[in-house]
């Protein structure tokens, strides 16, 4: 019996015993395979992986068998089983015999059957009280709470990037918080969600909304969570693990850069909303000229400079950055997002002055 034949076996064994759960073929497109219920009937859910799109195969399970035979010769692509009781990864060379290689299984129940998965979120039951407090739980404020679930994935995984386990109590400040949402969401993920020892201060120059913040926090127990009144310039603030600036203000975003830099925080996170000091300032260079005399196309460029200058001055601070979207476009236009992890290796000074110099940047907010 063949290693292609074997994995097969195995594939029928595992969708008629209830055992499976994924299958992964390997060529030029990845296709990730599931089993699910479709109108009371299993069906082996194929979905294509491509750069711009995703595109979905559904088969019923007595065709399933032969269609991924006929891939395998086709494509003589790779192939990766999971079951309950065992992960089975079938190679197949462009040299040499297939072979099929077992490992220990990687999950050991298996997964939900229904076609439609249920959304994985970290604001659970235990972010009820402090939700309804800020009154997110209406209908109306559906996007604002999407919000907070991206932004705390987003932050999830920056926990991650930064090595955090949880074996050290963390300190960290959100500058110009608001309502604090965003807070109550990072105090919610690393305290209720993680477990972890940790401190958060949000940083708010409106003292009623200081108030009403703390009374919150004070209602449900909030330990380790605090509010206090300063601009980002002037809050006292103890040494930081992060600093986080969302929607700050033209330099204020700049300011809150630098506090994070003199803090000596492991990881900074800024938002940027407007986009004033470049503007004034920016040089129409070749071959960009003709399209840069358009105001709005010389306004978004300003944008775009702005934030590159931000990244570089990170990475000449010892940064590590990344520059991604942080919400869909659809429900704000200010949704450029700027993480920077210490790394104590400064880098790109030469790059940064190039650039300013290209774009006659004179002076920054943050030289």
């Amino acid at each position: 019996m063949t290693p292609i034949t074997q994995f097969l076996g195995k594939l029928t064994d595992s969708l008629a015993n209830g055992t499976f759960v994924r299958l992964v073929l390997t060529d030029e497109e990845k296709a990730l395979g599931r089993l699910v219920e479709l109108k009371g009937a299993p069906h082996l859910s194929v979905t294509f992986q491509h750069a711009t799109k995703d595109v979905t195969k559904n088969l019923p399970v007595t065709e399933a068998v032969a269609w991924v035979e006929q891939r395998l010769a086709d494509k003589r692509c790779g192939a990766l089983l999971g079951t309950t009781a065992r992960d089975w990864q079938l190679v197949i060379p462009a040299r040499g015999k297939p072979r099929l290689i077992a490992h220990k299984p990687d999950a050991t129940t298996a997964p939900p059957r229904s076609h439609d998965l249920p959304k994985q979120t970290l604001l659970d039951d235990s972010a009820r009280d402090w939700l309804d407090g800020l009154d997110v739980l209406r209908s109306a404020m559906a996007d604002k709470r999407r919000q907070i679930d991206r932004y705390l994935e987003i932050l999830s995984h920056l926990a991650a990037d930064c090595g955090w386990t949880g074996d050290a109590p963390l300190t960290i400040a959100d500058m110009g918080c608001g309502k604090g949402y965003l807070t109550f969401g990072a105090w919610h993920l690393f305290h209720r969600v993680r477990g972890w020892p940790v401190r958060i201060i949000g940083v708010e120059a409106r003292p009623d909304l200081v108030e009403t913040t703390n009374k919150l926090a004070r209602r449900i127990d909030a330990k380790g969570l605090e509010f206090v009144a300063g601009t980002i310039k002037s809050a006292t603030l103890p040494p930081l693990d992060a600093l986080i600036a969302l929607h700050a203000c033209d330099t204020a975003t700049d300011d809150a850069i630098r506090r994070g830099i003199e803090l000596g925080a492991k990881l900074i996170v800024v938002a940027p909303c407007c986009h004033k000091e470049v503007r004034p300032q920016l040089a129409h260079p070749e071959p960009l000229a003709p399209v840069l005399a358009h105001g709005i196309m010389a306004e978004r460029m300003a944008e775009w400079v702005t934030d590159g200058l931000r990244a570089l001055h990170l990475e000449a601070a010892g940064y590590q950055t990344k520059v991604f979207e942080f919400v869909s476009s659809e429900h704000t236009p200010k949704n450029l997002m700027i993480a920077a992890i210490r790394t104590g290796q400064p880098t790109g000074r030469e790059q940064l002055e190039r650039f300013r110099e290209f774009f006659g940047i004179r002076h920054h907010a943050l030289d």
